[in-house]
């Protein structure tokens, strides 16, 4: 059956119900669907009015409820969602309706913090208002089901349905099909070096409400707030949409897609070098039989023509059954089979830096809640635990046995520790086999089973 339909079949079961009776869910996505399927059917298509349903009822309702669902911290002005209940979210929305409506939104300035990296580095990370994020998500539910229509298959950050995974099961079948040269690709502080003419001329290309538009360039050049209190940014801005604001990864996508649909066009100079893009939002891999000095030179042209900066000191290019490389957390190397003598497999793993971090997770988060019962540090854990597990485990792709059995034996060592320390409250748990009692009577995942020859599935 056809994409367009099934989208068809999804639009007719949604138009059944009467309007009054659809939730806001529902006619969100049958708004969607019906942008998607415009988009998909008239590629030279631009849209031009669309700013009028920004702050219908439904769409801002949807809006909140996607911000409020992903949770986040309060942004400068300081208001959490604890608050905004407390106080009335439909005069919330409301006001932020009445706002839109007059074209009197202002976005307040972004608060940025910055996180761990892990080289050791740091990123910044910056936090609107809880107001901002849902205009910026009722104007993402517009803009995403355009774009993509017309995103690239080998495009998987930040898209509805698509991951990691997809990502790297591309890569696994590239790799078995001979493109051993890989180009790993770093570029420098991507988010901070969009430039905002280049972005609005290419969301331009399918969206010229001039109000859509105006409402991008505040939020691309909304202040920036330190922890001291210095700003930064502001009106002046050329460049830049910081990370963590909910409209981010799609405006990075709209303008990395410039380069996906360079590099994979069909007939074009990299497609015929046998040359293949994977990206992962700003993180990118080129895959080919060979990667020519000429074909590094031509992507490095193209980079620069969108002011962007390829890291030569991180950017490296790799003969994959020689050396390993890393991408999106994953170790991928050329190794030796223990089944079979004299052959060997792609080996796809957690990487050594990703195994360390989990570790150091379940190590801050133990600390955190040293006076927690054994069934409340299980519901504490066990969602760290499952969601590492499942990002790596990729069935029939990924081979994660060892790094599972690993982190069995950290758990075991860990929480054997932690039960003993509490000299002072000793708990039920304490000079016992706290991991073995946790797993069988409180549902700990247990990340590592064996049947004795092979491992077993664990549970999800």
């Amino acid at each position: 059956m056809s994409i367009y339909k099934k989208i068809e079949i999804e639009i007719e079961s949604l138009s059944q119900k009467k309007r009054k009776d659809r939730s806001s869910k529902e006619r969100v996505r049958l708004l969607q669907l019906k942008l998607y399927l415009k988009a998909k059917q008239e590629k030279e298509y631009k849209f031009y009015i669309l700013y009028d349903k920004i702050f219908l009822d439904y769409i801002l309702e949807e809006s909140y409820r996607r911000c409020k669902s992903k949770g986040g911290s309060a942004g400068i002005d300081g208001r959490t969602y604890s608050e905004i209940e407390a106080t009335g979210r439909t005069g919330f929305l409301y006001g932020i309706k009445e706002e839109l409506r007059k074209r009197s939104y202002k976005p307040q300035a972004v608060r940025r913090v910055w996180i761990d990296k892990e080289n050791g580095g740091k990123r910044p990370l910056g936090i609107p208002t809880i107001r901002d994020r849902v205009v910026q998500q009722a104007c993402k539910l517009l803009m995403e089901p355009i774009w993509e229509s017309d995103f690239d298959n080998s495009s998987y950050g930040f898209r509805p349905k698509r991951s990691a995974e997809g990502a790297i099961r591309e890569i696994h079948r590239e790799l078995r099909e001979g493109k051993h040269t890989v180009l790993d690709a770093d570029l420098s502080k991507y988010f901070d070096t969009i430039p905002h003419d280049k972005l609005l001329i290419a969301i331009k290309e399918r969206i010229v409400d001039p109000r859509i538009l105006d409402l991008i360039k505040l939020w691309l050049k909304a202040p920036i707030v330190e922890a001291d209190g210095k700003y930064s940014g502001g009106k002046k801005s050329t460049q830049g949409t910081p990370q963590g604001g909910v409209i981010s990864p799609l405006l990075a996508n709209i303008y990395m897609n410039l380069l996906d649909r360079i590099v994979n066009k069909e007939g074009g100079y990299f497609n015929n070098q046998g040359i293949q893009m994977i990206r992962y939002a700003d993180d990118f891999i080129l895959m080919g039989k060979q990667i020519t000095k000429e074909s590094l030179i031509r992507l490095k042209v193209y980079l620069d023509r969108m002011g962007l900066i390829l890291n030569t000191e991180k950017t490296k290019l790799v003969k994959a059954k020689e050396a390993p490389f890393d991408f999106l957390g994953f170790q991928i190397r050329h190794d030796d089979s223990v089944f079979y003598k004299g052959s060997k497999f792609w080996h796809i793993k957690p990487k050594p830096k990703s195994c360390q971090k989990i570790r150091q997770n379940i190590n801050r988060t133990l600390k955190r809640i040293g006076n927690y019962n054994a069934e409340s540090v299980v519901k504490t854990l066990n969602p760290l635990i499952r969601g590492w597990m499942n990002y790596y485990r990729i069935e029939k792709v990924s081979r994660t046995q060892v790094a599972f059995r690993d982190l069995d034996c950290y758990l075991q060592i860990r929480l054997t520790r932690y039960y003993n320390r509490k000299s002072q409250r000793k708990s039920s748990l304490y000079g016992k086999q706290a991991f073995k009692i946790l797993v069988e009577e409180y549902g700990l995942i247990k990340p590592y089973k064996t049947s004795g020859v092979r491992p077993v599935k664990a549970n999800r």
